[in-house]
Parts: C-alpha cells; structure tokens; sequence
C-alpha cells in the first residue's frame, strides 16, 4: 500500500510540472501546423495601425489609497497609441482615504472617478462595469504600465468573433527583489503554459494587471471573488468563447520585494481557486467545460499537489529501509527542505540588510 500511494503521488508531481506541459507543447505544435495549413478567415487577418476600425474602449482601474501612483498611471494610459477619442478611462476607487480624489482632480476632463464604500475590488469592477459606454473592456491596475500599443494589441483581437477576451503579458523587473529570479523563472513557465493553451483553445485565466474582454461577457463577479482574473475569462469560455494570449502586448512590473510577499499571494492565490469550484462547479464537469483538461491539469492539479508531497514523504519515510530508491527519495526530500530553510534565512538576513540601509540613509 505505501509503494502504491508512493509511486501515484509521485505520478501525480511529475504529471502536473511536466507532463501536461509536455502533453500541451505536443498539442499546440499539431494544432499549429493545421492552422499553418489553413487559409485565415477574412476576419482574422488583423490591419496595424489607426484606422475607421478601431472600436470605442473602456479601461477600467479599480484601486484603493493608490493616490500616489495613480496620476503617473493616468498619464501612461494617456500616452497610448489608441486613439484618443475612443478611450473611456474609469478609476473605480474603493474606499480611499488619501485624498485619491484630489490627486485625480487635475484630470477631470480625461477619466470618470467612481468614489465607492470599501466593498473588496469585484465590486468595484462591477461599478465600473455599469458605467461603461463602449463594447471592450480593458482592464488594468494602478501600480503597472502599459507599453503604449498595449491597448490597440488587445483590442485587434476581438475581430474574430470567435474571441471573447485577451491576456496580454506581465514584464517583471527583478532587479530590486531578493527572489526576482525565481519569481522570474516561474512566470516564463507559466506564460509559456499559457501561449499554448490559448493556441489549443483558450488560456486559463489571464493576466489580471492587463486583460481585455468583450462587454456583453461580462457577468457580474461576487462580492467575495478573491481571483476575478480567473473567474470572468472562465465564464467567457463558459458562454463558448475563445480567450487567447497576446505576447506583445505589455505591461511592466516589479517582482514582489520578498519571499513573505510572494508566500501571500501564493496563498491568495490557492484559496481564490478553491472559491472558483464553489463559484462556478460547472467547470468540473467534462464537456460542460470546453477547457476542462487544461482547467483540472493546469488549476486543479496544483491545488492537491502539496498533498501529493505530503504523502511522498510520509511514504518514502516508511519504506526507506526497503530499498535504496525511497531511501535517495527520502534523502532528497530532506536536502530540498533544508535548502528551503537556507533560503528563506538569507532571505530574511537580506531584508533586514536592506531595511537598515534604509533606516541609514533616512536619518543621514
């Protein structure tokens, strides 16, 4: 029983961090080459540039006490390529206290301020939602840029009918994080999990700091939604749309200062995809969902494999003296631990380090 629950848990592991991508870059690479073959529809061949074609777009910012970013946001949106007079900028603030208002008055005549209670950031967006004129949402937050064909890259999509949201792509800066490379490495992964999945139907989820969505999709988000950029795409794909991945469509960021912050939103994270099955337990249900390999390998899987770790050390613990394969397993497990440890002891040491430089400098 314990070599079964081993070799299982094992299975598992290897399945969700490398066989469904294997089995994903197998399936994208022969869908690719029958698109390659395949004459494009008329509405798929997509015109560059500012043209009569261009559709009215809303971009929606929900953010609360972001008042110190917010106008340098406000202008980076501005400098857009889009054309002017068909942008409807809208800053969803929910519940600020530090005077977003007043940060935001010298642009009264450019973007629409929703001042809200503190009602969590989906109501927000389903405020600004409500308030929007035009048939594409662009979603975006205070604290990232967008490169300035951002927007126009998006929206070129939705010329296929077919399409019913767009994720563009997160650019991370690590040079100011104490865990900028692995943070690094683990977005190139996911990203490149994501071109693909969007090559053989729709990516699952998108990038929340820079997404696009049609208007008549959208279905109003819980109050409680912790991931709202898993759960409206999702419900695109529901309703028999198509989310796809644009590469050049960019937004920038920093990666997140420390372990600790990192660990939070990890956490969030997990918890946001276990509400996801309570919210919409349709997409356990093969065929109902159109994505539902990709939704369980991609979403679900990660949710158990902590578990699946658990066992594999319990397991490989009882059986260590059985055979010198649970005996390097065990063995293993206990130096990747102890690494782990190590890591988050420099880590720690590092930020104490940095906050005291700063401390320093503050008082010199």
């Amino acid at each position: 029983m314990l070599e079964a629950l081993f070799w299982i848990s094992v299975t598992f592991v290897l399945y969700v961090y490398a066989g469904y991508p294997l089995l994903l870059g197998v399936w994208a690479a022969f869908r690719r080459r029958i698109q390659q073959t395949a004459p494009a529809p008329r509405n798929m061949r997509i015109r560059g540039g500012r043209d009569a074609h261009w559709p009215s777009v809303t971009i929606i910012i929900a953010a609360r006490n972001e008042a110190a970013r917010l106008p340098q946001r406000i202008d980076n949106l501005l400098a857009s390529d889009y054309p002017a007079n068909r942008l409807q900028i809208i800053v969803a603030s929910d519940g600020s206290s530090d005077g977003t208002a007043a940060a935001l008055a010298a642009y009264a005549d450019r973007i629409e301020l929703l001042m809200l209670p503190p009602s969590g950031k989906a109501s927000a967006l389903n405020a600004a939602v409500e308030r929007a004129r035009h048939p594409i949402l662009v979603f975006a937050d205070a604290r990232q840029r967008f490169a300035p064909d951002a927007v126009s890259r998006l929206v070129r999509h939705f010329r296929s009918p077919e399409i019913g949201a767009v994720s563009g792509e997160l650019m991370l800066d690590g040079s100011s994080s104490t865990i900028g490379d692995g943070v690094g490495a683990y977005w190139n992964y996911e990203k490149w999990l994501r071109r693909r999945e969007a090559i053989v139907g729709s990516t699952i989820g998108v990038t929340g700091a820079i997404y696009a969505m049609r208007r008549s999709l959208w279905q109003p988000l819980p109050p409680e939604t912790l991931l709202d950029d898993v759960l409206g795409p999702i419900r695109v794909v529901l309703q028999g749309y198509q989310v796809t991945f644009d590469s050049d469509a960019h937004a920038f960021d920093e990666a997140p200062k420390d372990a600790e912050v990192e660990l939070r939103r990890k956490m969030r994270t997990l918890a946001g995809n276990f509400q996801l099955l309570v919210q919409e337990p349709r997409l356990l249900v093969p065929g109902v969902n159109p994505v539902w390999l990709q939704f369980m390998s991609h979403k679900i899987g990660r949710l158990f494999v902590p578990y699946a770790l658990v066992v594999i050390f319990a397991t490989s613990a009882g059986l260590v003296m059985t055979s010198w394969i649970y005996a390097l397993a065990f063995a293993g497990q206990l130096v990747f631990f102890a690494l782990a440890v190590y890591g988050a002891a420099l880590d720690r040491r590092e930020r104490l380090a940095l906050t005291a430089a700063r401390v320093k400098r503050e008082a010199a």
